[in-house]
This record gives C-alpha cells, sequence and structure tokens, in this order.
C-alpha cells in the first residue's frame, strides 16, 4: 500500500504544484484546505483570489484535487487558529511588540494542529508549499534554505517541533517560483496564474490598525493620544496612541527634524513612543525567549548567521546561555532590533532554530 500524505492545500500555485510532485513521488494524496478565519468578524475583503482563507481559494483547492483525483477536505481550524495565532497577534501589539504570525501558524496549527488531523486520516506524513528543503542525515532531520533565495521560507519555520520533520515533506524546496508556475502552466492547472498573498491571511486588507480596533474595541478604546519623547526622555510632541506604531517607523510620526527621525523604543505603560535619529537605532546585543532547537545538545558560546526580521540580511553573531537567558552578541550592530519578532538561527543553510527578540541591550 503507498504511505498517505496529507497535503496543505491553500488554493494557490505553490500548494498546487505541492499536491502534483507528491503525487509524482508516488504517494496516495488526500489535499486539505484549512478553515482558519470568518472575514465578517472584523472586516476585510474576503473575495480576494490571493487570499488563502477566501472562498474562491477554497474552490480552487478543491478543482485541483478533482483534477488530480485527489480527496479534498475542508476542516474548521478557525477555533485553534483564534486561540494561538490571531489572540496572541492582538496581545503582542497591545504590548508594543511586533509579532510575526506567520511563526505561531506555522508551529501551532500546521506543524501541530494539521499533525493531529494526519494522524486521525491515517497519514503518515504532512507537505506543504513552503520553499525549504527537508535533509536526512543518517538518523537524523533538518530543515535547510529553499534554493530560491526570494522565496526562501526556513525563516518562519524556526517554531516546528523537531520530531515532526521526519514527518514533513517540502517538495518545492530545490524550485524556484518561476519554475513552480511554469510546471503549473505545463500542466494546465487553473492556479497557475494565482498571484501571491502579500499580506497577513487574517488581515485581508493589510489595515493592521482596523484590524486590532475592530477585533478588541474594548481595549483600544481605552488607548487615547499618547506623548512622543526624544532620548533625554523630554516631551517633543503627541501622537494617535503608541499601538498605532512600530519600531524602525519612520512615516507618521508627526514630527519635523534636520534628520528624519524613527521610533526607537514603544511604552506601552505609558502610552508613549521614543524617537531618534537613525544612528541611534542600531544595536550589538538582544536577549531571547522561547527558543526552539531544530538540533541536539547544543554547546555554548554558539557562533553562527542570524536573521532578524523575514527577508532581512544574514548577520554574524554568537549566542551564550546565561543564567537561562539567551544572549545574542551581532559581529555587526543591527538596525531596530524589534522586541517580538522572530531571530533565527542558521550554520549557513541549516536551520538551526529560532526565538523571539524580548530585551533589547542598549549598548
Amino acid at each position: 500500500m503507498k504511505e498517505k500524505v496529507l497535503v496543505a492545500m491553500s488554493g494557490g500555485v505553490d500548494s498546487s504544484v505541492t499536491l502534483l510532485k507528491i503525487i509524482e513521488m508516488g504517494y496516495e494524496a488526500i489535499g486539505v484546505t484549512m478553515k482558519l478565519w470568518e472575514y465578517s468578524a472584523v472586516g476585510g475583503n474576503n473575495l480576494q483570489d490571493n487570499n488563502c482563507c477566501a472562498v474562491s481559494s477554497i474552490n480552487n483547492a478543491k478543482l485541483i484535487c478533482e483534477k488530480m483525483g485527489v480527496p479534498h477536505y475542508t476542516i474548521d481550524f478557525t477555533e485553534s487558529f483564534k486561540d494561538k495565532v490571531v489572540d496572541n497577534f492582538v496581545n503582542e501589539y497591545l504590548k508594543g511588540r511586533t509579532p510575526n504570525p506567520c511563526v505561531r501558524c506555522n508551529s501551532f496549527i500546521i506543524w501541530d494542529t494539521f499533525i493531529e488531523q494526519a494522524d486521525l486520516l491515517g497519514a503518515k506524513y504532512i507537505a506543504t508549499g513552503h520553499y525549504a528543503k527537508i535533509k536526512k542525515n543518517k538518523n537524523d532531520y533538518a530543515i535547510e534554505k529553499g534554493v530560491d533565495s526570494k522565496k526562501d521560507q526556513a525563516y518562519v519555520l524556526w517554531g516546528i517541533p523537531k520530531e515532526t520533520l521526519q514527518r514533513t515533506i517540502l517538495p518545492l524546496g530545490d524550485l524556484t517560483k518561476e519554475e513552480v508556475r511554469n510546471i503549473a502552466r505545463e500542466h494546465k492547472l487553473e492556479t497557475a496564474e494565482t498571484p501571491e498573498s502579500m499580506e497577513i491571511c487574517f488581515i485581508a486588507d493589510n489595515n493592521y490598525k482596523r484590524f486590532i480596533n475592530e477585533y478588541a474595541k474594548d481595549k483600544t478604546n481605552k488607548i487615547q493620544d499618547g506623548k512622543t519623547l526624544n532620548e533625554k526622555g523630554e516631551v517633543i510632541g503627541s501622537n494617535d496612541g503608541y499601538i498605532n506604531y512600530t519600531i524602525g517607523q519612520r512615516k507618521g510620526i508627526g514630527l519635523t527634524n534636520p534628520d528624519p527621525l524613527y521610533v526607537k523604543k514603544i511604552d506601552a505603560n505609558t502610552n508613549t513612543i521614543t524617537v531618534s535619529e537613525k544612528k541611534s537605532l542600531f544595536k550589538s546585543k538582544c536577549r531571547v525567549s522561547k527558543i526552539n532547537w531544530l538540533i541536539d545538545n547544543p554547546t555554548f558560546p554558539l557562533n553562527l548567521d542570524c536573521q532578524i526580521r523575514y527577508n532581512g540580511y544574514i548577520s554574524r553573531a554568537s549566542i551564550n546561555s546565561i543564567n537561562q537567558d539567551y544572549i545574542v552578541s551581532f559581529k555587526e550592530p543591527q538596525l531596530a532590533i524589534t522586541p517580538g519578532q522572530s531571530i533565527v538561527f542558521y550554520d549557513n543553510n541549516q536551520l538551526l532554530g529560532g526565538g523571539i527578540i524580548e530585551l533589547i541591550n542598549e549598548a
């Protein structure tokens, strides 16, 4: 009997070609679309063709599965998604932090809830359309960057459980985006020209401010206009509330200065933002929490490559474990290290793990 593979079907070109590749590899495929969100709750356009939760995307997934003779299921993950991803996203913003919901979705929905669903359907493996690779070395498994540097998604996979790697197939890791589209065109797949989704899936209009204000009205209604401070702590202006700003933001600060000013610090407790010139945003250290290692027994200090934002530059750094804290020291100071964002660790192309940026060292 063929081994069963549960394929995550978003209705886009990547998941369509993933399904095709799984079938070509000789597996018995089961297509599953995860129903994650109801836009009617807090607005947003749910008819966009390029959104994975849109009605048209679910229909595309069904069409592709039918074309390939594969069973397709749409399974409701909305409760789990709201619990583990959306609520966390909103709560982090309310704390003045900047989260990455795609990391939590991969960690807690696809490689957690989705694995549980695979068990229920008798599937040994799961497959997704991420641009990254699973490599086996003897009895160990590792994640490596995809060959398409512009599309590589290893960064958002740092939080998945290490033990699930042996049950994961990522067929697109050796392909570029254009190669994927060409494969879809050759097979006359309906999704071959589907545009990419560039926004967070549950905020279809990409308006974070609107979403948070509507989703958490009881809390955001209490946030009044705040004060804008300089680095000395002096009040130099006002703003429309800390929740509307992120570290490193330049536009919309409402101040004029000979040199551009950027948001350097956000304080939810005092409803203030601190601004500075760009040179003050460079830091050489940060503290990291919630680390997930995809390697066994790392020894410290550990010299590695770091990435502090998706599509950001790779920087050399060392990480040390001090009194149950992890401290990362960068070889070169980094711009706008942001609490709540992910910091991801690599050894050349291999993904070692990652964590959440917590405390910024002022040194």
